[in-house]
């Protein structure tokens, strides 16, 4: 079965995924930066909220708590997402595929995982719909769909970030019990 990271030789895999590891964290802080003045009473989780908000007069109440200089962090936010989704799908899918060769002996267990890194990077991509429609929002647009489209994006995002992370976790887990077993 064909993973989506087959161009990379397996001998730079781990290197890349590190590099990219570091890099996903730091713009992650950039972005929890820039997310704090999004925090407001309508708002309470700030650009999440926004993301999952699922109809206008929602989003409308919540671009209405932050005003003027919250909607330029907004902006800024949205822009830094765009780059974070690019480094978040490639490090979790790469970091599925490497446990997935690593468990290669349960078949079941690295078919999953050569399917999750897939659904990463369509997690990502559907990150990028979703931050268009909520940039179109933030521009002032009054589509009623962009709410939706942006709430039902952010949702099979955050399942497959999550799955992601699960494998990353179980899998990373059964590859140290099997490295354990005798030969």
């Amino acid at each position: 079965m064909k993973h989506p990271f087959e161009w990379i030789k397996e001998s730079s895999r781990k290197y890349i995924f590190w590099l990219l590891f570091i890099l996903t964290l730091v713009v992650m802080f950039a972005i929890k930066v820039t997310g704090k003045p999004l925090i407001t009473e309508s708002a309470p989780g700030g650009i999440v909220s926004f993301e999952l908000a699922g109809r206008l007069p929602i989003a409308k109440t919540i671009l209405e708590s932050w005003g003027m200089t919250a909607k330029i962090y907004a902006g800024l936010n949205l822009g830094l997402d765009y780059l974070f989704l690019f480094l978040y799908a490639i490090t979790i899918g790469l970091g599925v595929v490497m446990i997935a060769d690593r468990i290669k002996k349960i078949r079941f267990a690295y078919i999953t995982g050569i399917v999750i890194s897939w659904l990463a990077l369509l997690g990502g991509l559907l990150d990028a719909v979703e931050n268009f429609a909520l940039i179109k929002l933030l521009l002032g647009s009054m589509n009623e769909a962009l709410p939706v489209l942006a709430r039902w994006c952010a949702i099979f995002k955050f399942l497959f970030v999550a799955m992601g992370l699960i494998y990353l976790i179980f899998g990373g887990l059964v590859s140290l019990f099997l490295k354990r077993e005798p030969q």
